[in-house]
């Protein structure tokens, strides 16, 4: 030993996970962190009261804003993804509205990827859009045309990566650069790729949203949502967009559900990306199938980008058979395994038809413009045995 200090590392992934923001010792041992289910919390004096209301002492006082379990659930995610705070809600639309509503006044114009969920669609176009805010979809796989679209009113910058359902990838890196030139704010949903695969912060994007009722919490069993980014910007999204704008407050168990789910997410993800890949390249492989979008398929359009700024590719896949709508449907339908739901992330393995279901809410006219065929299938890859799925798809196309 030469006396100098030791050299110290962040901890990995998934010891982060597992264990960022919380010290048993402080709950009196307990392993797993308690879970705090009070709507509200009392002060010792109304002085103390009011110190915590005006926000000169931090402190909890009502769970649509604030609680403890949320607060251990909101670092431990903005930890994982390389921001300096986080907010929970309810769904990840209570995220995704509640941001927007945050960081947009009539007047400005928000700049959209084309192809976004279908829920985040209608309320860019049928809520946002009402209020006086502008919103324009452009390919954002395309740096050249997202230069172009920018104007002196354009405010922020959104897209999903991977999009569903198309699977579509956007340079994180080159669209944030070029917003924050523009002094706009940078706005990426990571719900396909989880901060396990995929880091916008890092890659300098502002606000990373979730529906964390998919990977995050991984079992199908909860709904919920959230934002993380800089210490200022969340704490505006807090008092305004949460508080004030929608309300749409996270249950507390439902954050300690996150939270266990959490411990197995790199896990999951792992093997949800192995078997992804397997399924992948066996559809691209399959003589009824049309068309394959999957990052890791060496051959895809943005395989290059996927390998640059994903760690794995994750458990989504969109494809279309050589018959078309009908040939999937027929598929679709003879699944005996995979289950027509939506929602994805989940442990079973859940296929669905965007253009009737996720998606809905565009219109025809919508969908072919945005790149959304009506024969387009989408899978989200559970973790059954790869065999298992395999063998399904493969007795589905027999039919």
């Amino acid at each position: 030993m030469d006396g100098s200090a030791p050299i110290t590392r962040q901890p990995g992934f998934s010891t982060r996970a597992i264990h960022a923001g919380y010290e048993p010792a402080q709950e009196g041992g307990a392993l797993v962190p308690p879970l705090h289910l009070s709507s509200t919390f009392a002060f010792d004096t109304v002085e103390d009261a009011g110190a915590a209301f005006s926000g000169e002492r931090p402190a909890h006082f009502y769970t649509r804003i604030s609680n403890p379990t949320l607060d251990l659930l909101e670092r431990r995610i903005a930890d994982l993804e390389g921001a300096a705070a986080g907010v929970s809600f309810g769904s990840g639309m209570g995220a995704i509205t509640s941001v927007l509503w945050s960081l947009l006044e009539p007047g400005d114009e928000i700049l959209a990827d084309k192809a976004l969920y279908g829920c985040t669609f209608s309320f860019l176009n049928h809520g946002l859009a009402r209020f006086g805010i502008k919103v324009r979809h452009v390919d954002m796989s395309d740096i050249d045309a997202v230069i172009a679209a920018f104007s002196d009113k354009t405010r922020v910058v959104y897209f999903e990566t991977p999009a569903n359902p198309t699977m579509t990838l956007v340079d994180i890196a080159a669209v944030s650069a070029v917003a924050r030139a523009h002094d706009v704010l940078t706005v990426v949903d990571n719900t396909y790729a989880t901060p396990l695969i995929t880091r916008p912060i890092e890659l300098g994007a502002d606000v990373v949203v979730h529906s964390a009722t998919k990977y995050l919490g991984g079992h199908g069993d909860l709904v919920a949502g959230i934002a993380v980014g800089s210490s200022d910007v969340m704490e505006r999204v807090r008092l305004y967009g949460l508080k004030d704008m929608t309300g749409a407050a996270l249950s507390p168990f439902n954050a300690m559900l996150i939270l266990r789910g959490l411990k197995t997410l790199a896990l999951r993800m792992e093997r949800h990306s192995q078997t992804g890949l397997a399924v992948a390249r066996w559809l691209k492989a399959h003589p009824q199938v049309r068309t394959v979008a999957y990052p890791g398929l060496e051959d895809g359009p943005h395989y290059a980008l996927a390998k640059a700024q994903m760690r794995h590719f994750g458990g989504m896949i969109a494809f279309e058979l050589e018959g078309g709508y009908e040939a999937g449907v027929k598929m679709m339908n003879a699944m005996k395994l995979a289950l027509r739901a939506v929602s994805l992330g989940d442990a079973e393995t859940l296929i669905q038809h965007p253009a009737s279901m996720t998606h809905s809410a565009y219109n025809a006219e919508e969908r072919a413009l945005h790149g959304i065929s009506d024969g387009l299938v989408r899978l989200s890859v559970g973790l059954e045995d790869a065999d298992d799925i395999l063998g399904d798809l493969e007795q589905a196309l027999m039919v």
